[in-house]
């Protein structure tokens, strides 16, 4: 059974949509106690990261996943769920639930290092990136694999497009722990997987077959006479 961690962060209705599609059972709820017999955990969410770190410590869930990581149960994070599981944030200066390396750092910060001043574009004689992109990157983006991609992605091509919303970005300390990134003005990790936790930065549950496809490949072990075609 999977279970999907509701702590006010949004997104939810449409994970549980995805898996009601998929035939699947599966628990809901704010409660951690009602996750023991799940055997895989989605961590969906969109929103702020300090408000989204709160609400785990009010219902308990921030020391749950920390436990459940280091049990090493299959963890999969979604949107805000994605980047909250790594140490920090730079959203609303926020420390997050630590359960791998590395920080989340929005676009204008690595834009404002890696973009010239305007007048250092007047005096370079060669070409300067300008960035004019819009933040949050939002709508759909095609994802290239890399470091072996990850064993969720069976099933969906390489190049295949998926749907982000995100202004911040993933920095994990060991870069090889990234298997598929999108490009929005700069690298933007797209998929990190590392032993039993999985990340994506896209929403697979809105990202039509190829989303279900991703969910499908999570949950193969409930799945009754290898569950419907995506």
């Amino acid at each position: 059974m999977t279970g999907i961690v509701d702590y006010n962060a949004g997104n939810i209705k449409s994970v549980e949509r995805a898996l009601g599609y998929l035939k699947v059972p599966y628990v809901l709820s704010k409660d951690p106690r009602d996750m023991e017999k799940a055997d895989r955990l989605i961590f969906p969410g969109v929103g702020e990261a300090a408000y989204a770190m709160d609400q785990l410590g009010k219902t308990g869930f921030d020391s749950f996943l920390k436990d459940w990581a280091s049990s090493g149960k299959p963890l999969l994070g979604i949107c805000l769920g994605s980047q909250i599981v790594f140490d920090y944030s730079e959203e609303g200066d926020t420390k997050c639930l630590g359960l791998l390396p590395g920080v989340i750092r929005h676009f204008d910060t690595i834009w404002a290092e890696t973009n010239p001043s305007e007048k250092e574009k007047k005096e370079s004689d060669t070409p300067m990136l300008d960035c004019t992109l819009k933040v949050p990157h939002m709508g759909w983006n095609d994802v290239t694999y890399c470091n072996g991609s990850s064993r969720l992605m069976q099933g969906v091509p390489d190049g295949s497009d998926f749907y982000f919303v995100h202004s911040y970005v993933i920095h994990p300390d060991d870069p090889e722990i990234i298997k598929g990134y999108a490009t929005y003005g700069t690298m933007v990790p797209a998929i990190v997987e590392k032993d039993n936790i999985t990340v994506f930065q896209f929403h697979p549950e809105k990202s039509g077959r190829f989303g279900l496809q991703i969910l499908k490949n999570y949950v193969k072990d409930d799945l009754a006479d290898g569950g419907l075609p995506c």
